[in-house]
C-alpha cells in the first residue's frame, strides 16, 4: 500500500462494465477507497456529495462524455480542485487537446493497464496535497496567491486575497465572473509554458490607483503552478507599513511620505494638518520603529518592504 493511496477516494467513470470492475479490484487491492459511475451524470452526483480525491474520468459516453463532465466539475467551487485523468481508446492530438483544455491534468489509453494507472495517480495525488497544503498556508498568512494549469492558463484555486485583487484589477475589464480566468492572465501563463527568457517576466496589470504583479514562485511541476501576486500602491505600501510596524492609519500616511523624501511642511499640506503634528507623528513612530532619526526610519521601513515584497520598487529616501 502506497502512501498515496492511505485514506484516498477515487472515482472511477466508465460506461463498460468490465473495465469498472478491473480498476475497482486493482485500486481497492492497492489500498484506495473506489466510488464508480456508469454515466455523466452520476459521476457528478457522486463528486459533489463524495468529494472524491481524484477522478478516472472515460472521455467517450453515451450522453455526456467525459470532456463535459470534467468542465462542469472544474467551473464547480466545491469540485474544481480535484485531479481528473481520462481514459480514452483516442490517441489523436485533438481529443489529447480537447482533454486537458477541459480542465483533465492527465490521461491514459486503452487498453488500460492498472499499473500504470495506479502509478498515475500516485503521483497526482501527491501534487494535489502538496498543493492543498501550500494553499492553506497561504490563506493562513493573508497571501495572494493562484495556482494554475500550465497547459491552458486556467485558474484552479485561489486565496481570498487573490480573489480580491483579481477582481479589483481583472475582472470589471475584462466583463467576466470571478471564478473564470482573465484572458490575458491566461495569455502570460502559457507564454511562460513555451519556456525562454519570458519564464522570468512578471506579468503587470497597470490602474491609475496602483499595479497588480502576477510572479512565478513554483514552475517545477508540470501539473500546476503557483504564481504569487503584489499590489503595489499608494494605498497598499500605507496599508503594508501599518501592519508591519503596528502603526496607526495618519503614522503610517506619514512614513509613507517620509519615505519619498517629503519634508514635514511638504507632508502636512498633503495630509492637511501642520509640520507641528506630522513631527509628533513622527516621533510615535521612531519609538515604535526602535530608531532615532528620519532616514533610519525610512530605511528600516524600505528593507522590511523589500524583504516581504522581493522587489526593489519602493521608493528610496530622497
Amino acid at each position: 500500500m502506497s502512501e498515496s493511496s492511505l485514506n484516498a477516494v477515487v472515482l472511477v467513470v466508465d460506461d463498460t462494465p468490465d473495465t469498472l470492475a478491473l480498476l475497482h479490484d486493482a485500486l481497492v487491492e492497492s489500498g484506495y477507497t473506489v466510488l464508480v459511475a456508469d454515466n455523466g451524470k452520476s459521476a457528478l452526483k457522486i463528486s459533489l456529495e463524495a468529494t472524491p480525491d481524484i477522478v478516472l474520468l472515460d472521455a467517450l459516453m453515451p450522453g455526456m462524455d467525459g470532456f463535459e463532465v470534467c468542465r462542469i466539475l472544474k467551473q464547480d467551487l466545491n469540485t474544481r480542485h480535484i485531479p481528473v485523468i481520462f481514459m480514452t481508446g483516442l490517441t489523436e492530438s485533438e481529443h489529447v487537446v480537447a482533454g486537458f483544455s477541459a480542465g483533465g491534468i492527465d490521461y491514459v489509453t486503452k487498453p488500460l493497464s492498472p499499473i500504470e494507472v495506479i502509478a498515475r495517480i500516485n503521483t497526482h495525488l501527491k501534487n494535489s496535497r502538496l498543493i492543498n497544503q501550500t494553499q492553506g498556508a497561504l490563506d493562513a498568512f493573508g497571501q495572494a496567491a493562484i495556482a494554475v494549469l500550465p497547459k491552458t492558463g486556467k485558474i484552479i484555486w485561489q486565496t481570498p486575497l487573490a480573489r480580491q485583487l483579481i477582481e479589483k484589477y481583472l475582472a470589471p475589464e475584462q466583463g467576466m465572473l470571478i471564478q473564470d480566468t482573465p484572458y490575458p492572465l491566461q495569455e502570460w501563463v502559457l507564454q511562460l509554458h513555451q519556456g525562454g527568457e519570458r519564464r522570468l517576466r512578471p506579468y503587470i496589470v497597470h490602474k491609475p490607483t496602483g499595479r497588480l504583479i502576477f510572479n512565478a514562485a513554483d514552475l517545477q511541476s508540470e501539473e500546476q503552478w503557483l504564481i504569487l501576486l503584489r499590489e503595489e500602491s499608494e494605498t497598499a505600501q500605507i496599508e503594508a507599513l501599518r501592519a508591519i510596524f503596528n502603526l496607526t492609519n495618519r503614522e503610517s500616511e506619514v512614513l509613507h511620505w517620509v519615505i519619498l523624501g517629503k519634508t514635514d511642511k511638504s507632508i502636512g499640506e498633503i495630509l492637511g494638518t501642520s509640520p507641528r503634528t506630522v513631527n509628533k507623528h513622527m516621533e510615535h513612530v521612531f519609538t515604535k520603529l526602535g530608531v532615532e532619526t528620519r532616514t533610519a526610519a525610512a530605511s528600516l521601513a524600505v528593507n522590511k518592504l523589500r524583504s516581504l515584497s522581493g522587489s526593489n520598487s519602493f521608493g528610496a529616501v530622497e
